[in-house]
């Protein structure tokens, strides 16, 4: 070889490893899936994120709490609600029962190290390709990421949904408050009518703050069981004690449809022709967009935007390897957003995956199973309570 080709040949980028599994995301739905392959003997793994471990849940306002109460009841076959795998609970780890978000990604980073889990963060996926032999490759803002199945976790807390309706750009999205301290002034609009409007009405009262919340309906007088439609009973005992200072004002029947700058302060306004003026930046409290943008043209979209997966395995109709955890999934109509609910899809994807490797996958499905966290059975994903 020449000296120009040596020289060449140095400067050109290494073709980048191949995974057998890439994991999108190192927060609950990641680690978890990646807990779980670990316990399907599946050990070439690598989880990437754009920030760190647990990183949307080291943003969220430091007033924010888990809806889901973690306890601890291993010893009686019970798996803390807000676990990610078999044999663990942040309510010990942790001594809370309702976590910060700061908190639980202590037990993230607690998890990850358990099974020592090859986390890479920092990095940003821009897009995702597959070659002909249907290798995933991920563009980053470094080197790409390469792995022959994808688990896509990405969550939908760091991608907030900042356009609903016009001039939403200019109202104060609950998913970039640090703390509802810094927020100045002393009365308050709130769009948005479920967990976080709810928390953020919570919070601000607290600070004996005045809130007008704008709902599109009365989730807090909902008699649905399921909390993915209805406010959490945790949620509606806070925002009933808020009713009960008067520092709050529920409005139900609202669809917002524009916010204006007037002046020093900024107008509210709905389909029904009312209007609200408020001292304050809007809070928007109307959800998140999510992150299946990356993957448009890898999977078809249900209705509400929800991934169209396979009832198997979680895996996208469109692109075999590629597979969907997380509060996106849903299925039969049921949303999955919860991580009790989420949590027991995770061995579903490891076993499909270990099973094309050619591991024996009995023995870790029946753990699973035990744990309660191996649901392949999705005839009963229905909410119902007798009482």
């Amino acid at each position: 070889m020449s000296e120009q080709g040596r020289r060449q040949r140095d400067r050109a980028p290494e073709r980048s490893r191949l995974h057998e599994v890439a994991i999108v995301g190192a927060g609950p739905a990641g680690l978890g899936c990646a807990g779980a392959l670990r316990e399907f003997g599946v050990d070439d793994i690598v989880v990437v994120d754009r920030h760190e471990v647990g990183a949307s849940f080291r943003r969220w306002p430091a007033e924010m709490r888990f809806i889901t109460p973690s306890f601890t009841a291993n010893a009686f076959g019970l798996l803390d609600l807000n676990a990610i795998v078999p044999g663990t609970s942040p309510a010990f780890t942790l001594d809370r029962e309702h976590p910060s978000g700061k908190a639980y990604a202590q037990y993230l980073e607690n998890v990850a190290r358990y099974y020592q889990l090859q986390v890479k963060p920092g990095v940003d996926v821009c897009s995702v390709a597959v070659e002909e032999d249907g290798t995933f490759t991920l563009a980053t803002n470094g080197a790409p990421v390469r792995a022959r199945q994808l688990i896509w976790a990405a969550g939908e807390f760091q991608y907030p949904d900042r356009a609903p309706f016009e001039g939403a750009e200019g109202c104060l999205h609950n998913g970039d408050v640090g703390t509802w301290q810094e927020l100045e002034g002393d009365r308050f609009t709130v769009i948005g009518g479920y967990e976080s409007a709810a928390d953020a009405a919570v919070s601000l009262v607290r600070l004996q703050k005045n809130v007008t919340v704008l709902a599109k309906t009365a989730t807090w007088r909902s008699e649905e069981p399921d909390p993915s439609i209805s406010l959490s009973p945790y949620s509606r005992e806070r925002l009933e004690w808020a009713d009960s200072t008067g520092f709050v004002d529920l409005v139900q029947g609202v669809e917002v449809t524009s916010v204006c700058k007037n002046g020093d302060g900024w107008v509210v306004r709905a389909s029904d022709g009312r209007e609200w003026a408020s001292e304050t930046r809007p809070i928007l409290a109307t959800g998140f967009a999510g992150s299946l943008g990356h993957l448009d043209g890898l999977i078809e979209r249900g209705e509400g935007g929800a991934p169209v997966v396979t009832e198997e395995a979680d895996e996208s109709s469109l692109t075999p390897g590629l597979f969907i955890a997380g509060p996106m999934l849903e299925h039969r109509n049921v949303r999955f957003c919860f991580i009790y609910k989420f949590r027991q899809r995770f061995a579903v994807i490891a076993d499909a995956i270990a099973q094309r490797l050619g591991k024996d996958t009995e023995g870790p499905v029946a753990a699973y199973r035990k744990a309660g966290m191996y649901l392949d059975d999705l005839s009963c994903c229905e909410e119902s309570c007798a009482c």
